[in-house]
């Protein structure tokens, strides 16, 4: 971890140092630009990497889910794609800044050239956060980064799949946070990549309000046959952060 004042010789003009309340790491991120969300936090514990795997991010934008699974799983590994030179660079001084280098690679690549750069079916984790908005679909962000991140325009979700099934042992896990309204689609793209949607979870508010967000696993190679969760309620009714939301993000 990085004294104070090394930690400044690492931020740029327009970026701001955020805590992530974890393990005393922190993260680098743009002022006015993406920043992670809530959805990032919740496919981090989705996806429980265990003790010494080795995990691919798939989009990992400014780092967030490497820095967010190292903390919770000793030992893992991460090679981290990300196709924007900015935020490529802004998440790989967020692994310097948290003296996470020996564990965390951050290639600025475009996925689809994951399986050239670290080679084929070597993972035992793939993590992602594919863009959400289809192609033609959708409003897109006047900002850059913003508009990368959320639309798939460069990149289709078959695509995408396809990328993070190539780097994916046989065995292996695929887990993805997706809109909700689009989890056919999703379904369809992992089983092009030969992977099959083993476990869903649906994200919600409240209990009586249509789920916005899921978190699926899938398995390369597995057999047919979907484990449905009990929804993930995000909120009290009195707008708190429900139980296991405040389990999530560390909260008491």
């Amino acid at each position: 971890m990085r004294t104070e004042e090394e930690a400044q010789t690492l931020i740029r003009p327009g970026e701001r140092l955020d805590d992530l309340q974890r393990a005393g790491l922190r993260i680098l991120q743009r002022q006015d630009g993406f920043r992670f969300g809530t959805d990032a936090v919740l496919l981090a514990d989705f996806a429980a990497a265990k003790r010494g795997e080795r995990v691919c991010d798939m989009g990992t934008g400014t780092g967030v889910l490497p820095l967010l699974i190292a903390a919770r799983s000793e030992e893992t590994t991460f090679d981290a794609f990300e196709i924007q030179p900015e935020v490529a660079d802004m998440a790989s001084r967020s692994v310097r800044l948290n003296g996470l280098s020996g564990r965390i690679r951050v290639h600025n690549a475009d996925c689809r050239d994951a399986s050239s750069c670290i080679g084929h079916e070597v993972c035992h984790l793939v993590v992602t956060n594919p863009p959400y908005t289809a192609r033609g679909a959708g409003l897109v962000s006047p900002a850059q980064t913003r508009a990368l991140a959320r639309s798939g325009e460069e990149c289709s979700l078959e695509e995408w799949m396809a990328a993070c099934g190539r780097v994916l042992r046989n065995g292996g896990r695929l887990c993805c946070v997706f809109p909700a309204a689009r989890l056919l689609q999703l379904c369809d793209a992992m089983r092009s990549a030969r992977v099959e949607p083993k476990r869903l979870r649906l994200v919600a508010a409240h209990a009586d309000s249509a789920p916005k967000l899921l978190l699926l696993e899938g398995i390369k190679g597995g057999r047919p046959g979907l484990h449905v969760l009990p929804m993930l309620l995000t909120h009290t009714p009195g707008g708190g952060f429900s139980q296991e939301m405040r389990r999530i993000y560390g909260e008491p």
